[in-house]
């Protein structure tokens, strides 16, 4: 779907229009506004999922091309995120049937702790259960979830090698042009796998998963930073640790930036400075922010691009992108929605936390306006439009992604939470 991304309709008269009454928040800050009524979308369009999402062994992820929800099993990477935003919901609205939901779909993954076939168990554990520890208040069940979470590290750790430093993301396999055969192979978006480990080890005082979350912290910020702090997608190594390769997998080409792999960047190193305080981590948040802030083809809604440098002059894309070429260049919005929730939670670290406040407003004013918010009642049920998964895997191109919706309701949270 091609849209004008022109349209500047960030007035709150205009971006209260997708509601049943624009007028009922009138009364509000712009901020509680904003807010309110993005809630109030996410509740209307999650009752529907709710409704069509009843087989609790299969979580929404995206919509199929006739309308329908297309849903994952337990042993995907995005199953965590559909419990995750229920959490969100429940968190803003204190609604006692929100917590039952989330409950029940975060209590659906209890065999997922056992995952150990790709690193994503932070992603799958940490947003369901992570979320259900913080609003639980029965001992039998708390200590129930923390069971859990502990077994999820643990399995995490079977990825873990120490000659390496890192935890594998994906067994050996062919890399997505067959061109190469990764043997052990880290993606950027295994930061995000971190922050489970550094609970677990606080919740234990055993400081093991910590360890392995810095080691793999320190690996990744020295081999998927180029030295403008731009970042590789996948970098490959040798059973010795040595770097063997630094590519792409949903990215344009192995040198360009793929935007939601420098969102996962910013937001994991963001993440490992609030949990270790190591000053190199908030400098690599930092610079990996200022890169993607001040990147010229930024678009001036601060929403990017799927990938930075899609069809530029000096990146080569090793796969058939012109029989895939579309009339525009689809943006992520899953990428503007974690970038916000980063550099939300980065202000608050920062000196200058206005460099990353302003455009991480900018960015939930931009989601909130009707480009990318569903109108109730379409989007499958899904809050955010315009989100790209795989491009060259020609997969789930300019569609709804559950993910996008999370970090959405995450960033909007975190907004409420913040002075501004």
């Amino acid at each position: 779907m091609k849209f004008n991304f022109k349209r500047r309709s960030l007035l709150f008269g205009a971006a209260l229009a997708v509601t049943a009454s624009a007028s009922a928040f009138l009364w509000l800050s712009p901020k509680t506004a904003l807010i309110k009524k993005d809630f109030t979308v996410a509740e209307q369009q999650y009752r529907q999922l709710l409704k069509t999402s009843t087989d609790l062994t299969q979580f929404p992820r995206t919509s199929n091309k006739d309308g329908s929800v297309r849903t994952t099993d337990i042993w995907d990477w995005t199953q965590g995120f559909f419990p995750g935003s229920l959490w969100y919901i429940y968190e803003y609205t204190k609604n006692p049937e929100w917590k039952a939901a989330a409950t029940k779909w975060t209590e659906a993954l209890e065999k997922a702790q056992f995952l150990t076939q790709h690193h994503d168990i932070g992603f799958v554990m940490y947003c369901s259960y992570g979320h259900a520890i913080r609003f639980e208040k029965d001992p039998a069940k708390l200590a129930l979830y923390h069971k859990i979470l502990i077994q999820s590290a643990e399995s995490a750790l079977t990825r873990f090698d120490p000659k390496v430093g890192l935890i594998k993301s994906w067994n050996a396999k062919k890399s997505w042009d067959n061109k190469t055969m990764w043997q052990y192979p880290v993606i950027i978006d295994n930061m995000m796998n971190l922050e489970m480990l550094c609970y677990v080890s606080k919740l234990t005082g055993n400081p093991k998963y910590r360890d392995v979350a810095v080691s793999h912290a320190l690996n990744t910020m020295k081999n998927h930073f180029r030295a403008d702090y731009s970042t590789y997608h996948v970098v490959d190594y040798a059973p010795d640790g040595k770097v063997l390769h630094q590519q792409t997998n949903q990215g344009f080409a192995d040198n360009s930036t793929w935007s939601r792999g420098q969102g996962w960047a910013i937001y994991g190193f963001t993440m490992m400075y609030r949990e270790t305080k190591d000053k190199r981590f908030l400098e690599a948040a930092q610079k990996a922010a200022n890169f993607y802030l001040n990147h010229p083809n930024l678009p001036k809604d601060k929403i990017p691009y799927w990938d930075f440098n899609v069809g530029q002059k000096g990146y080569h894309a090793d796969w058939d992108y012109a029989s895939r070429k579309l009339s525009y260049i689809p943006r992520d919005a899953s990428a503007g929605a974690l970038v916000a929730s980063a550099l939300l939670e980065l202000s608050t670290f920062s000196k200058d936390g206005t460099k990353y406040f302003k455009p991480a407003e900018q960015m939930l004013k931009s989601l909130s306006d009707t480009a990318y918010l569903a109108k109730p009642g379409t989007n499958s049920g899904f809050i955010l439009k315009h989100c790209v998964g795989s491009f060259p895997h020609n997969s789930e191109i300019d569609v709804p992604l559950v993910y996008a919706d999370y970090y959405f309701l995450e960033a909007l949270l975190r907004y409420q939470k913040i002075k501004g």
